[in-house]
This record gives structure tokens, sequence and C-alpha cells, in this order.
């Protein structure tokens, strides 16, 4: 089936479409008609505009949205730093913990559950290039919790888009501008400023995330596969308005402002958006509907065609973050070796396994939870086992894939490696290169008289 089958039902509705503009009000009546600012908005709403482009962005590029609320959002006590020893997901400029820059192939285990902590304290930086406070590169964090965040808190991230890939749990989110439910085999993005609260209905919780300080994620452009395929337009969901009346009650407003950690209390909620429209706004999309390309008569096509999400650098067909899958899917191509073949890649390829096994590596190491990084130029493809199978197998039409995802986060950027990634989390597999390629046996075959 063209969707995902979740054990957790939803409970939400939502508005489909990618990029598209939306409005949406949880009381009727409350969004102005013809003008975003009038002087006295419905009942007593106050306007505020968020801007996720600067105001001069090109049409196409532009993103804002216009927000209806019971107070504005600049109604709270100065910012104090919060847990300034220890909270850090900074990739560069970091006073605690250095960055390390290898070429060596990494692959980690799957990371522990911490049920002690909630979203925010769960974030653990494992990589990263660039600096947010320049909107340059990118950070991949792990998340791990097993506590609700306060009833009374929100947190928002000033630094990027917060692309995140649930492998265990279900994460229940509401944001300013509605509420989200994210279950394994879903992803959702928070563009960055929009402030949320995590809670977790069914248990601890763990998964991936992309933070992209650089740009806002795009679909690909199709070229000659034409108007579909790939992530489709429609199958993309933004929240409905919801809204919280409390003004009475004080509560925490944490940001993650240039990696560090910083707090507010206003005496309001920050749930307080009665209406909105526009199209800067969070986002939810189901991998199960991803329609997948692929040869129908011979070699295996770059990986390319299995990106659901783009964001491009300055230079046009060079992303500083893809997100690419690899869903179960029909293999058909003759006389090919079927699996990734060997390569090397100016790119830099993070990869985790939300569930199942991944057909490249089917030795048993690259787990679900777990990691896998081939920097700039490292060389990697199919372990002995995945490469000895394929080269003897029959060709036929087969099914790959099948319960399982896969997923990757490329990037044009030289990846670096934090402390906690490398050596705090004790994950790192000493043994990825002997498991996967050292077994391999040459084969080659000199003919005679040669």
């Amino acid at each position: 089936m063209p969707f995902s089958e979740f054990k957790v039902a939803e409970k939400y509705q939502y508005l489909n479409g990618f990029n598209s503009y939306h409005e949406s009000e949880a009381l009727e009546g409350a969004l102005p008609v013809g003008q975003n600012s009038p002087q006295k908005p419905p009942y007593g709403l106050y306007a505020e505009k968020l801007s996720g482009t600067a105001f001069t962005a090109p049409r196409a590029e532009n993103q804002q949205s216009w927000l209806y609320r019971i107070l504005p959002a600049s109604a709270h006590k100065p910012f104090e730093p919060r847990e300034s020893a220890t909270y850090n997901t900074n990739p560069e400029s970091k006073p605690h913990e250095k960055i390390y820059q290898i070429p060596n192939q990494l692959r980690w285990d799957p990371f522990d559950m911490d049920e002690t902590v909630d979203w925010v304290h769960s974030l653990h930086l494992v990589a990263g290039a660039g600096d947010p406070t320049m909107k340059s590169g990118l950070g991949i964090l792990i998340f791990a919790a097993g506590k609700d965040m306060d009833a009374r808190e929100a947190f928002y991230s000033a630094d990027g888009d917060f692309l995140i890939v649930p492998q265990h749990g279900v994460l229940d989110i509401q944001t300013e501008l509605g509420r989200l439910l994210v279950r394994p085999n879903e992803i959702c993005v928070i563009p960055r400023g929009i402030r949320y609260r995590v809670t977790l209905p069914e248990g601890p919780v763990r998964g991936y995330i992309l933070e992209l300080y650089q740009g806002h994620f795009q679909l690909p452009d199709l070229g000659p596969i034409g108007s579909n395929c790939l992530a489709n337009v429609r199958d993309f969901q933004a929240p409905t308005a919801h809204f919280e009346e409390d003004t009475s009650n004080k509560y925490t407003l944490l940001s993650k402002f240039a990696g560090h950690l910083f707090a507010a209390e206003q005496n309001h909620t920050p749930f307080d958006v009665v209406a909105w429209h526009g199209n800067y706004y969070p986002y939810k999309y189901d991998l199960g509907r991803f329609n997948t390309i692929g040869s129908i008569s011979y070699d295996h096509p770059d990986p390319s065609i299995f990106t659901v999400l783009t964001a491009q650098s300055d230079h046009p067909g060079t992303a500083v973050a893809d997100f690419v899958i690899f869903p179960p899917r029909w293999l058909v191509a003759e006389a090919t070796f079927r699996p990734p073949w060997y390569h090397r890649n100016t790119m830099s390829e993070f990869m985790g396994l939300i569930g199942g096994q991944y057909d490249a590596k089917t030795g048993g190491g690259f787990q679900p939870a777990g990691a896998s990084l081939h920097n700039v130029m490292s060389a990697h493809g199919p372990d002995a086992t995945t490469h000895e199978k394929a080269s003897e197998a029959d060709l036929k039409p087969v099914k790959v894939g099948e319960g399982s995802m896969a997923f990757m986060f490329e990037s044009c950027y030289m990846v670096g490696v934090t402390e906690w990634g490398l050596k705090t989390c004790r994950k790192v597999q000493d043994d990825y290169n002997a498991e996967s390629w050292e077994g391999l046996k040459p084969k080659f075959q000199r003919p005679e008289g040669k």
C-alpha cells in the first residue's frame, strides 16, 4: 500500500500540500479579511509576523506566516544562560569539547535510550559542519528521551530547521501553529524559531535529527522524471490552528541559540495562536508514501533518485543537505550488480536505520537506531557478504527492503564528529572495516599470455 500502517492511530487534522499557502483558524472569524495587520484584529488578538526568510527574498523563495495570538511572542522576561557548562550543540567554536575531522569510515551501534531526560536535554550532537551564527552548514543529532517536557515549557531553535526522524516511540508535538503526531516511518520539519513542546504518549523515544543552518528544505526538481513521483506535494501535512488560553501562570521559554541553551520566563502560554496564514509552518510526511524510481533495464542509478527533501547550496545541484531514503522497492535490472556500487563521494554520507535490514549491509553490523558516516572521499560500499551474494544472485525481479527503512543525510560539507559521537557515547564499532571490507578477496584472473 502507498502509505505506512501505523500501530498508533492518528488523532489530529492536517492541511495538505508542501510549501502551500495555508490558512487556519481555531475560532471562526479570527483571521482578518483582506489585510494582515488591521488596527483592531478580531477578538482583541495581536497580529504578529513570523519571517523565515528575509523580507526581500525572491517571491518564489519567500517564507512567512501571520499569526493572530492572545499575547505577542515578545512578551517575556530577558533570556538568561542555562546549563552553559554542559549544554552545547554547536559544531564549531566548542569550548568544552573537540570536533574531529577524520577520513575513517565510522559506524555506530544502536544509541542508548535515556528515560531520565526530556526532549530538550536528550539532544546530542554527533557530527556537523559550519556555524549557525553564520547560517552556514548543518548539525546531525541523536535524540533519546523518556520524559514529557514540562506542561509549562516551550522550546525553539534559533539555529536552524529541525528535520526529525523518529526511530522508536511516538512524538506528540504541540507547536504554536497546531499539533503534530509523529511516528516511526514519518518525519517532521520544525522550521527555525517556531516554538513547541514534545510529549511522549507511548513512552520513551529515540531517533535522528538533521538541523539545517542554511536555507530551508525543498522538494527536489524532477527533471526528465516529469511532474510526479518521489515525494508528492499533496502528501505533506501541516497542522491546523489550536490554541490555549492562560495569562495567569508562569511559563519557561527555552531557546537553542548558537548551540547554547537560554531560558526566559513569561506569564502566559506560548501556545495562544488562535489563527494563522502563510507558508512558514511545521509539517510532517509519511515515508510510506514515497514513490520510488529505478532502472528497468540495466545498471544501478545514483541514490539521488531516493531524495525526499533537499536544501541547495549557492551552487545548483550541490546540496547543503539532502534527505534520502531507501524504502521497500523492486529490483529488475538485467546483467547488473544490484546493490549500491563501491564508491568515493565528494559529499559526506551519514546513514541511519529506522527498522529492518538495509539491503546493502546484510552482515548484521548496521542495526536499527545505529548509524554510519562515510565522509568526503572515504571509500565505502557493500560489505563482503552482500557482495558475494549479489555477485551470484539469480537476477529475477525481486523486492528488497520489505519491513525496512534506511535513510541518509548527505552534505557537500566535510562533517566533523564530536567528542560525544566519537568517544562519550561508546557506540563506535572498532571492527567496522574488518567486518565490512577486509574480507573481500581478489578475483582478478590475468588472461593467458598477458
